[in-house]
């Protein structure tokens, strides 16, 4: 049984050389919570550009992946001492990209959730762990998480269960969006049945056929690197 403990919510705060505002750093909020049509009521966004909307609702990152960046990088341990460390909105144990896919379904309580794309990296991760290369390690791992969209609002009481509702897409496991998207680039059969998935953000979808129709991997500097200027 999965059990949603505690959700996480943040404000707006200067981040990186150029103090440029983010929502990153989160804190537990006291429940029940209200889930509205575009997440958890009381959170905010700093870059509606890039952050929340529709398809990327509410941020979820497994908590089995504290361990492993601890193992990975001891440097780091202090500021993966409470969550949420990588600005979610969720963290549980029992749910990891390898066994969560595209489209899937989720009951808390009354609240439907859908899974819709998975989260790329950016810049901020790097100024949050004051680790240059951070976000391009989270791309490199796939300790990525994901944004759900949510089908159904409504109020969640803490230690809810989370249910597996519906799994349209078994065969889409995160774990292999990820490998397309930074491992196996070029694969482009996958790719265009990747932009053909009906459950997946728009963005990636265009992302996917973008891909495939001009046989070339899209630039991620802009994204990965620090926050320099």
């Amino acid at each position: 049984m999965i059990l949603l403990g505690s959700m996480f919510a943040g404000s707006p705060r200067p981040l990186g050389p150029r103090g440029i505002p983010s929502s990153i750093l989160k804190a537990a909020i006291v429940g029940p919570w209200t889930i509205s049509a575009s997440g958890l009521v009381g959170d905010q966004q700093a870059d509606t550009v890039n952050h929340g909307g529709t398809d990327k609702a509410l941020h979820h990152y497994p908590h089995e992946h504290y361990a492993a960046w601890a193992s990975d990088m001891p440097e780091i341990v202090q500021l993966l001492a409470s969550i949420p460390a990588f600005g979610e909105n969720i963290s549980t144990c029992g749910m990891t990209e390898d066994n969560v896919c595209i489209g899937d379904v989720y009951a808390i309580g009354t609240v439907r959730l859908q899974i819709a794309q998975g989260r790329q990296p950016c810049w901020k991760l790097n100024a949050r762990f004051d680790v240059p290369d951070m976000a391009y390690r989270v791309q490199k791992t796939g300790r990525t998480g994901w944004y759900y969209r949510v089908l159904t609002p409504g109020r969640i009481k803490p230690d809810t269960e989370i249910k597996l509702d519906d799994r349209p897409q078994p065969n889409w496991p995160l774990t292999r969006m990820i490998d397309l998207l930074y491992t196996r680039t070029a694969a482009f059969d996958e790719l265009t049945a990747m932009s053909e998935l009906p459950e997946l953000a728009d963005g990636w979808r265009k992302l996917a056929a973008r891909r495939v129709a001009s046989r070339k991997v899209e630039t991620w500097s802009s994204r990965l690197e620090s926050d320099k200027t």
